[in-house]
């Protein structure tokens, strides 16, 4: 066997091989501290990692960038975008790749880490998770303005994100259109009677052999391998979720149904119906008319009904008056709809120039 130095000559490092995602331009890792999430109900670290994508030419120039947060969707952590999938390019290199060669303009591409024990945070401030919003506007966004060349308002700032990174992307803009002025949601999560009430029948089920205790299925799962048994999957979102949505002052997560029979409790779930994007819209109507891009597709065929949501969303906004919307539905289920991001990355880029 021969080894190869893959280090390359003193002047820099050799070629890519093809098991390498090389970049054209660079990330660089933080770790940063958050105040934000100290003292969270879950004890997650305060210790986050964060991805920051500067373009080909931005350590030669005195330039400033758009700048696009990404953000992962549920039980997504951040280090997942350098996964790859068969026969397709990391996000990050594709990213890279169509920057490099003009497809889209060149823009900051923030990656940021959202993940709780749980699973996700669903991007809002919680007594059940922690203070994520709060986490991702103020502590965030100031510190890549501060050590990057953003151009640093929110007519050119985005975020994208699917499924619940979709629903983050919805949100944030209309609580924060300070902050952002741009938004592309893939398959995001919205139309809750459409993507969460089926969950709700199939949890009762899987509840049994914990006599309707969803915290005695999670004591079970931290026990033991994740996802070993039919119900992980959904349980763990339904815990997580009701830990974003309707937790109690002092963390413990309620379920917006009744556990031994699917009754839906209306107290609860009216609160998981306030954070609906779809119900959102008229009451964050003059939020939604700063944008100055929106981007939402989803697959024809999700298995959650986010195309439906996708249409919702759209015709939410039409009847506040945004109508400059990209909108596409395409055939594919919820997965494997990662190749969509670039694109809806080189609209963000454009338009928020």
């Amino acid at each position: 066997m021969t080894t190869i130095d893959p280090t390359g000559s003193e002047s820099g490092p050799g070629p890519a091989q093809w098991w390498q995602q090389h970049l054209t331009g660079r990330v660089t890792e933080h770790v940063i501290e958050s105040h934000a999430l100290a003292g969270n109900h879950l004890g997650d670290p305060t210790i986050r990692p964060l991805w920051v994508y500067t373009p080909p030419g931005y350590g030669s120039s005195e330039e400033r960038y758009p700048s696009v947060y990404v953000i992962q969707g549920y039980t997504g952590q951040a280090v997942m975008w350098w996964n790859r999938s068969p026969f397709r390019e990391g996000f990050p290199a594709a990213v890279d790749r169509i920057i490099a060669s003009g497809e889209a303009s060149p823009c900051i591409v923030v990656y940021v880490d959202a993940w709780t024990a749980y699973g996700g945070s669903q991007f809002v401030d919680s007594p059940g998770t922690g203070r994520y919003h709060t986490y991702l506007c103020d502590e965030i966004v100031p510190f890549v303005d501060e050590h990057y060349r953003t151009m640093a308002g929110a007519a050119h700032r985005g975020i994208m994100g699917k499924s619940s990174g979709g629903f983050g992307a919805m949100i944030t803009p209309m609580l924060r259109p300070d902050l952002f002025g741009g938004l592309a949601t893939h398959a995001g999560d919205g139309m809750y009677e459409c993507c969460y009430v089926p969950d709700f029948a199939k949890a009762v089920r899987f509840l049994r052999e914990y006599d309707g205790d969803i915290l005695a299925w999670w004591k079970d799962f931290q026990s033991r391998i994740a996802f070993t048994k039919e119900g992980d999957h959904v349980l763990v979102m339904i815990l997580g979720v009701a830990a974003c949505f309707s937790a109690r002052d002092d963390g413990t997560p309620e379920l917006p149904f009744d556990s031994k029979t699917g009754r839906l409790r209306d107290d609860v779930w009216a609160r998981w119906l306030a954070w609906d994007p779809v119900r959102m819209v008229p009451r964050y109507a003059d939020a939604l008319r700063t944008q100055r891009a929106v981007w939402i597709d989803a697959g024809t065929r999700d298995d959650w009904y986010l195309d439906l949501a996708a249409v919702g969303f759209r015709d939410e906004l039409a009847k506040i008056g945004v109508t400059d919307v990209q909108f596409e539905l395409f055939d594919a289920t919820h997965m494997g709809i990662d190749y969509r991001y670039p694109l809806a990355l080189a609209y963000l880029s454009e338009r928020l120039r």
